[in-house]
């Protein structure tokens, strides 16, 4: 088993998106890469934490690798737009990648490359590739968002 941590927006699509793929044991939402400890949803709403809402990704390494979740990153989210996913507007929605290990600092990075060299963005891709840090658990409410509401994130 390992773990991932992505934010690409508001975590109730990416936990969603990411829960789909074959090999993944488990998803939570949560923040991370910012500076205070245990922020609340509206702590980190208000922009003054600094972290990000997240996707922690559990997953088996037998059945699905790094470079497949880091795949699916790049197609659920705009990479080029800093601090905003469609509608929603804040530092607490940009593209991240943090990273758990030297393996997958090089890997996020030979793939925002390969991503940015494909010609499949008109700007430059903006998503910052960092270390995980501190992982804050959302609140239950959050968890598992369209699961509980019936809702499928379309791939």
């Amino acid at each position: 088993m390992a773990i991932a941590t992505f934010g690409a927006g508001c975590f109730w699509g990416i936990e969603s998106a990411f829960a789909g793929i074959e090999g993944v044991t488990s998803t939570t939402v949560g923040y991370a890469g910012g500076t205070s400890d245990e922020p609340s949803y509206e702590e980190v709403c208000s922009g003054r934490t600094g972290h990000a809402e997240v996707v922690r990704v559990e997953y088996d390494t037998d059945i699905v690798g790094y470079e497949r979740l880091l795949e699916l990153f790049w197609t659920i989210h705009d990479p080029t737009t800093r601090d905003r996913q469609g509608p929603d507007v804040g530092t607490q929605y940009r593209s991240a990648i943090f990273h758990h290990d030297g393996q997958q600092r090089a890997l996020a990075e030979a793939s925002r490359e390969r991503e940015q060299a494909s010609g499949r963005h008109a700007s430059e891709i903006v998503t910052e590739i960092t270390p995980v840090g501190p992982f804050w658990r959302a609140e239950d409410y959050h968890q598992k968002f369209f699961q509980k509401r019936g809702y499928r994130h379309a791939l």
